[in-house]
């Protein structure tokens, strides 16, 4: 059996997006099982006690904390446009006829007309992911704003919490899938780059999810009438 260049592709960008599904799927079940000891759980965390403090103020004084929550939908916002702009261009190059870049000698693996489509329209699918990802985060923390800011009202801080916290989960299924779109950027100068960077990554991000700072365990929140009485 004679060895080609094209068997390179079988071999190594498989094995490059099983490692990262692999890590990501272990980081599920540290979430689920060990929040504590990964940054997700670490923030989800501070981001309930936020919200029972919130809510324990008058709603004319939530101005600051709603500003926190708009900030993040307009970096929502500018990841979503971006991430459909980019699709958009990926679709148009992909109907396009120039593949120069792709068939140049200089890179190593399989360059034939069908996989230069894969390559393509895999980096449109995750493109396309992480757009709707944040669209979904944009909603739920504007759903989340519109619980913290509704007046005259004895709304659980569950409700809040749990838009928050689906908000933070759409948020970071939407950067994963980014992640795996710039693995599948370097697919396209070969095989091998594609593989290195999927092993990079997923050395950085074991180092940037993994929390070792122990969680601060809040007192239960006072109600707005015991914080009168101190006050007085």
């Amino acid at each position: 059996m004679v060895w080609k260049e094209e068997y390179l592709d079988v071999v190594l960008v498989p094995s490059g997006l099983l490692i990262m599904l692999a890590y990501h799927l272990f980081l599920l079940y540290r979430c689920r099982k060990f929040p504590e000891t990964t940054v997700i759980g670490y923030e989800n965390h501070y981001r309930k006690a936020w919200i029972e403090r919130i809510l324990q103020v008058e709603v004319k004084e939530r101005s600051p904390c709603l500003t926190v929550i708009s900030s993040t939908i307009s970096a929502a916002t500018f990841f979503a446009s971006t991430s459909l702009a980019l699709s958009s261009l990926i679709g148009a190059w992909v109907g396009s006829t120039s593949n120069n870049v792709i068939e140049s000698s200089l890179i190593y693996g399989n360059k034939s007309p069908s996989i230069i489509s894969v390559k393509y329209i895999s980096l449109l699918f995750f493109f396309l992911v992480a757009y709707a990802s944040f669209l979904q985060c944009i909603r739920s923390l504007v759903h989340a704003n519109f619980l913290i800011s509704m007046p005259y009202s004895d709304i659980p801080a569950k409700y809040a919490q749990k838009a928050m916290i689906r908000g933070g989960a759409f948020w970071s299924v939407g950067l994963r899938a980014i992640y795996f779109a710039a693995t599948l950027l370097l697919w396209i100068f070969g095989p091998i780059p594609m593989f290195v960077s999927s092993v990079t990554m997923v050395v950085i991000l074991n180092m940037l999810d993994t929390n070792s700072t122990p969680l601060h365990q809040f007192q239960p929140a006072k109600s707005p009438n015991m914080l009168t009485k101190i006050v007085s």
